[in-house]
C-alpha cells in the first residue's frame, strides 16, 4: 500500500467515514427508502444483456473499439451495480484496432449476449466486419477464450433450451428475418440455420422460455421501439404484439426472473449526449404475456418504484481515481488499444504517466484514456503535474465523442508552456478542429484542468486553476451530442490524452481524477 492510500485509508478510519459520508455522487438510482428512481445506470450501458446466476445479476454491455473491451457489470439486486471486469483485454484481427490503416471508432464489439450453462460463462458476441466468436469462462472475471464460428451472426441472441442444445439467433433492423443458428453440444460450430420468423425492422434479439412458451424480445431501431414475440416453438408460429417505446421506457432489451420467481425487465433509451442509459422495470404477466410497469399502467417503465431485492447497499461503478492501485481502475478504457510502452503507473508511483504519442489530433492518438461521462450534469476535475512536457507536445483533459474539447497543455521552446483550448467535431468528411483559445501562458509544475458536462441542456465548459481554489473558464461553452453516425457511437467520454505531431515528447503526470456532481446553479 503506498503513503498516500494509507495516509487516505487512516483518515477514513479516524473520522469514521463511511460510504455515507462520500460525496454526493452523479446519479444515485437507490434511494435509500426502499425505492430506486430510473435510469439505474445514467451513462451510456448500451445493448445490456442480463442473467440471474443464484442470487448473482450480470450485465454485458457494448463497448465498440475501447480497449479493454466487452463489459460485465455485477448486481445483487438490479438496481446498485459495480464492474465485474472486462471480457477482451486488447481487441484482436484488425490493425485498426491498433490506430493502424486508420482507426476503428464506431466498430468493434457490439451487443453480446451472456448465458450460464452447465457451471460455465457463455458470451457470444460479433465484432463488425469478424465472425461471430463464442466466448467462455469458469468464472466471471475469467480467464476468458474463444472460438469462432464461420459465419458472422449479427447482434447474436444466445439461447440454451431446457434439453441442452444451444442456438444463436440473429437478425438485422435493414431486413427484419429472424434466424436460428443451431450450435453443437460444444458451442463452438453451427450445425444448422433455419429462418423462424419475420419481424419487420427487428434486430438486437434475446430468447426466453417461460411456462411452456418461447419469447422472442427485439429492437426495432428504426420506430426507437420494442416488440415481444411468443410461440410454443421456436420454429414458429410466432404471434407478436408491440411492447415499449423510448417514450414510455426504451428499446431494446428483455427480461430477467428473480429467485422468487417474479421478473424484472432491462432496456436501454436513447438519451441524447449522454448516450444509451439503463432503465430496469417491474414486469407482470397477463394471457400469457409479458407487461412491463404495473397493470394499471401497463408497457410504461416506472421513472420510481420499489427495489427488486431489498437489503443491499449502495454500489456504482467507480470513477474518481488517484492512481495509487498497481493497475488502472476497472472503469478506464483506452480509445483503441494502447501502446503499452508509452504509459505508466510505475515510473512514478502514486501518478499516472501518459508519454505524449505521435499523433496530429486527438481523433488519432493513441493512448487517450477514457470513461464514461455520467448524468445528468457532472464535474470532472484532473490535477497534473506538466513538468515534464516538452515542446510540441498537447496534453490534458476533455471530451471525446462527437465533439472533441480539449484543455491542453502545449509546450514551447526553452520550456515555456500554455493552455489551448480547442474543439474537434467529427463529421463525415473527418475531424474538424476550430482553436477557441490558442495561448494562455502557464507558470509552475501543478496544474488542475476542469471539464463541466450539464445533459440537461447538452452543454460543456472547460476551466483551469493554479490552486484548486481560483478558476479561470476558458473557451466558452460548448457542444456536447451523441452521433452514430460520424462520432464514436457513444455518449460523451472523458478523455485525457497526451499527444504530439512529432515522433519525440514529453509526458503528462496525472497525480488525481475526480469526477462529481455539477454543483448546483453551474451553468456550462
Amino acid at each position: 500500500m503506498t503513503p498516500r492510500l494509507t495516509l487516505r485509508l487512516a483518515l477514513a478510519l479516524a473520522t469514521g467515514m463511511t460510504a455515507a459520508a462520500l460525496p454526493a455522487q452523479v446519479w444515485r438510482a437507490d434511494q435509500g427508502d426502499g425505492t430506486y428512481r430510473n435510469p439505474v445506470l445514467f451513462a451510456d450501458y448500451p445493448d445490456p444483456d442480463i442473467i440471474r446466476v443464484g442470487d448473482d445479476y450480470y450485465c454485458v454491455t457494448t463497448t465498440f473499439a475501447n480497449a479493454p473491451g466487452v463489459t460485465i457489470l455485477h448486481s445483487k439486486d438490479l438496481v446498485n451495480w459495480r464492474i465485474a471486469t472486462h471480457v477482451v483485454d486488447r481487441l484482436d484481427g484488425d490493425l485498426r484496432y491498433d490506430l493502424k490503416q486508420g482507426g476503428s471508432y464506431r466498430h468493434g464489439f457490439y451487443a453480446a449476449s451472456l448465458r450460464f450453462h452447465n457451471g460455465l460463462f457463455y458470451l457470444a458476441v460479433t465484432p463488425v466486419g469478424h465472425k461471430t466468436r463464442i466466448y467462455r469462462a469458469a468464472r466471471i472475471d475469467g480467464p476468458w477464450t474463444y472460438r469462432e464460428l464461420d459465419r458472422e451472426a449479427f447482434d447474436p441472441a444466445l439461447f440454451i433450451d431446457a434439453d441442452g442444445t444451444a442456438y444463436l439467433g440473429t437478425s438485422i433492423g435493414t431486413d427484419g428475418t429472424v434466424t436460428l443458428l443451431t450450435l453443437d453440444k460444444d458451442l463452438s460450430t453451427v450445425t444448422a440455420a433455419r429462418k423462424t420468423y419475420y419481424n419487420k425492422g427487428a434486430e438486437g434479439s434475446k430468447i426466453i422460455r417461460h411456462n411452456g412458451w418461447y419469447y422472442l424480445f427485439n429492437a426495432i431501431p428504426s420506430k426507437l421501439a420494442m416488440t415481444v414475440s411468443r410461440s410454443r416453438s421456436l420454429w414458429g408460429p410466432w404471434e407478436t404484439k408491440p411492447s415499449i417505446d423510448d417514450s414510455s421506457g426504451g428499446h431494446q432489451g428483455a427480461i430477467v426472473d428473480m429467485a422468487d420467481g417474479n421478473w424484472y425487465g432491462f432496456v436501454m433509451v436513447d438519451a441524447g449526449a449522454i448516450g444509451r442509459m439503463t432503465n430496469i422495470s417491474p414486469i407482470f404477466w397477463k394471457d400469457e404475456w409479458p407487461w412491463w410497469g404495473t397493470p394499471d399502467n401497463p408497457d410504461h417503465v416506472p421513472a420510481r418504484s420499489r427495489k427488486p431485492i431489498a437489503g443491499h447497499p449502495f454500489a456504482e461503478p467507480p470513477s474518481s481515481d488517484d492512481f495509487s492501485a498497481a493497475r488502472l481502475g476497472l472503469q478506464w478504457q483506452w480509445n483503441h488499444n494502447p501502446d503499452d510502452s508509452r504509459w505508466s503507473l510505475g515510473q512514478r508511483p502514486g501518478f499516472l504517466r501518459l508519454h505524449a504519442t505521435q499523433a496530429d489530433g486527438i481523433w488519432t492518438a493513441r493512448n487517450t484514456l477514457t470513461q464514461k461521462a455520467q448524468g445528468p450534469r457532472a464535474r470532472a476535475v484532473m490535477k497534473a503535474d506538466i513538468g515534464g512536457i516538452r515542446p510540441g507536445d498537447i496534453c490534458g483533459l476533455g471530451t471525446l465523442g462527437k465533439y472533441n474539447a480539449q484543455l491542453s497543455v502545449v509546450g514551447g521552446v526553452r520550456g515555456a508552456r500554455a493552455l489551448r483550448m480547442q474543439l474537434t467535431g467529427s463529421t463525415t468528411a473527418g475531424p474538424e478542429t476550430q482553436v477557441r483559445v490558442p495561448s494562455i501562458p502557464i507558470r509552475g509544475r501543478t496544474l488542475w484542468l476542469r471539464v463541466d458536462m450539464d445533459f440537461n441542456t447538452s452543454q460543456g465548459r472547460t476551466a483551469y486553476s493554479l490552486d484548486n481554489r481560483r478558476w479561470t473558464d476558458v473557451g466558452g461553452s460548448f457542444p456536447l451530442a451523441f452521433d452514430w453516425r460520424t462520432g464514436t457511437f457513444q455518449g460523451q467520454q472523458i478523455a485525457l490524452s497526451c499527444y504530439n505531431p512529432a515522433p519525440t515528447g514529453g509526458y503528462l503526470d496525472i497525480d488525481s481524477f475526480t469526477l462529481m456532481t455539477l454543483p448546483a446553479g453551474v451553468q456550462p
